[in-house]
């Protein structure tokens, strides 16, 4: 299969090549290429997105990449902001873990880097309480992923260092700075049923995205 690399071409594109980029779900990635491609009767304009984490390398029609929920990686204004986010007080979660975990699912979705600080601290403070469900647990680590490499990088600093001032404002918030007019709703809940998958990724439409390795 060919590729129509376009380097030296100037696209007047929201995203342009080399530029770190966030792809919901899956982190930051790299537009290794813009690029043109027949889409049945007619041609689409393509951002290739190299995505580190899974090693994988996606297709996203330009004009779809707004609606997939892809952004620039935050300034390091809001990276701050989104850190400091993490130890202000914060509303008390659904006790029905399914309410909970499909909340926290949508806001992983939605992408924004404050909505994936608010995953990992309400999990964080909620594993405090009761031990987390597997699916919560994975969505949990999934979520400290996302936090840790899209600060490192907007940041410019190791992820290990990211990681270790993630969790000292998370440990500083012992005890929880739960409201207590709303303690009553962390009663514990059932169990999920383990057979239950976890699946982090959307259903994804042929027309909006294709991955393919080089």
């Amino acid at each position: 299969m060919s590729h129509h690399s376009n380097t030296s071409v100037s696209y007047h594109t929201p995203f342009k090549l080399n530029q770190q980029v966030v792809y919901p779900l899956q982190g930051v990635g790299k537009i290794i290429s813009i690029e043109e491609r027949p889409f049945k009767d007619k041609k689409l304009l393509y951002y290739v997105i190299y995505l580190e984490v899974s090693d994988m390398t996606v297709m996203v029609p330009v004009e779809k990449a707004e609606s997939l929920g892809i952004r620039a990686i935050v300034s390091k204004e809001e990276a701050e902001k989104a850190l400091n986010f993490i130890s202000e007080e914060y509303e008390p979660v659904p006790t029905d873990w399914k309410l909970r975990y499909q909340m926290n699912l949508d806001l992983l979705k939605q992408g924004s880097v404050i909505d994936i600080a608010q995953v990992v601290r309400t999990l964080y403070h909620r594993s405090k309480i009761k031990e987390l469900p597997i699916l919560e647990r994975k969505l949990f680590d999934s979520a400290l992923k996302l936090l840790v490499d899209e600060i490192s990088y907007s940041l410019g600093l190791r992820k290990e260092e990211i990681e270790h001032m993630i969790f000292s404002k998370l440990e500083a918030e012992a005890p929880e700075k739960v409201k207590p007019s709303h303690a009553s709703s962390l009663a514990d809940e059932e169990e999920p049923d383990l057979e239950e998958t976890f699946d982090l990724e959307e259903e994804e439409e042929e027309e909006e995205e294709e991955s393919f390795d080089y």
